[in-house]
């Protein structure tokens, strides 16, 4: 490896080696990964975590390549994300995405690739199709699926507010060596400012700057704490850069019932049913206003579950207000009897614990033609999609045909 190169050059690297024909391929490829919904903890996590385990042992000369778990036209819609990059001098078209893995003849076998999963402990998609068996490790902050095998390395799964936070506690030992370098090289100072600022975006966007105590844990008030002090002798500016980010989040006016539907998206498939949730960071009140009607809401979430073939679909959303108190709803729509059953043995199963109340006396749900929806209140504000998708899966589990 050459002197530690900039973010910039480091995203090229990974590219090269990910393009180079069969014949030339140093073999196997490694790569990290993100989760399926690719929202902004999943896509730094990768970069992050990829640059550092490269560059920290760079003898090996092994390049971790970072792959954003989306097709290259879904990075339009991670608004947040260009912002972030734009701030460390990057732009969406610098980052690699599922279309540029290879295909055909060219795709990697298998046994020719290493995977470590980040912000997720079970693969999903073509990951788990093709790759399933070549996971090596993972770091996420989700319920452990019992996927990664118990002597994965690393294997950590702990509860925090974003994943980047356990990826700055994992790679702290190995930041730290690389830090005589930064100091006498432009590219490795640039990469550390810019690795810095992308995982405090993300930390940020989790736990609104800090301010969601039921989110924020020891580990991301420690990781802000770090990864400020790398920060010191710039430009930088807290509460502008939190709100500049956070109001890049917020904004969906541009964004067609499509778009925000599938701009934080996760599927599951159990018991024979799929499962598709749509998280969303404004209020149903707000997709209500936008649609003009509840029976147009449901008419546009309606064909979204018909394109992606699901059983059941849910939207899930979270709502920040400027003094950082933010609320919680969630949608769950069975399309067909046996989702139906699963979809009322959740609220029966799962109802108090989240402290549901019915939204808007019930104006949205259904129980007719063999399907079943609600839309609720939230009152236990601890239980985000990490905690609610789990529990809507048990339930899938503990119905018959």
């Amino acid at each position: 490896m050459p002197p530690r190169p900039s973010l910039r050059s480091f995203l090229s690297l990974a590219r090269g080696k990910l393009s180079a024909s069969p014949s030339q391929r140093e073999l196997p490829l490694t790569f990290v990964v993100g989760n399926e919904s690719a929202d902004l903890d999943s896509l730094c996590s990768a970069v992050i975590f990829a640059y550092l385990r490269t560059t920290a042992n760079a003898q090996a000369q092994k390049v971790h390549i970072p792959i954003s778990n989306l097709s290259r036209d879904d990075l339009r819609l991670r608004s947040e994300m260009t912002a972030v990059l734009a701030y460390v001098g990057l732009k969406p078209q610098d980052l690699l995405t599922l279309d540029d893995l290879p295909n055909g003849e060219a795709a990697p076998g298998s046994g020719d690739t290493t995977w470590y999963l980040v912000d997720h402990n079970s693969p999903t998609g073509i990951i788990k199709e093709r790759y399933g068996g070549r996971i090596a490790g993972c770091i996420d902050h989700h319920a452990d699926e019992n996927y990664v095998p118990e002597d994965g390395n690393p294997r950590v799964i702990e509860t925090c507010g974003s994943c980047v936070s356990l990826i700055v506690e994992c790679c702290r030992d190995a930041w730290d060596s690389l830090a005589s370098e930064a100091r006498e090289s432009k590219d490795a100072a640039e990469a550390d400012r810019g690795m810095a600022l992308m995982a405090l975006g993300v930390i940020f966007s989790d736990t609104v700057n800090l301010k969601a105590k039921e989110k924020v844990t020891p580990r991301d008030v420690d990781a802000v704490e770090y990864l400020e002090k790398k920060l010191g002798g710039t430009d930088y500016d807290r509460e502008k850069y939190c709100d500049e980010i956070e109001k890049v989040r917020r904004d969906l006016d541009g964004l067609s019932f499509r778009d925000i539907f599938r701009k934080d998206y996760k599927e599951w498939v159990e018991n024979g049913l799929k499962l598709g949730t749509c998280s969303v960071i404004q209020n149903i009140e707000y997709l209500l206003a936008r649609a003009g009607s509840g029976d147009v809401l449901m008419k546009e979430l309606g064909r979204w579950a018909e394109e992606k073939s699901l059983d059941l679909v849910s939207i899930m959303t979270l709502a920040t207000h400027d003094d950082g108190k933010y609320e919680r709803q969630v949608l769950l729509w069975g399309l067909n009897e046996k989702a139906a059953k699963a979809s009322r043995e959740f609220e029966r199963v799962s109802g108090d614990e989240l402290e549901l109340q019915a939204f808007e006396g019930g104006s949205l749900d259904l129980d007719a033609h063999g399907q079943w929806r609600k839309a609720w209140k939230q009152g236990n504000l601890k239980h985000s999609r990490k905690q609610i998708a789990p529990m809507i899966r048990d339930a899938m589990n503990g119905v018959g045909s």
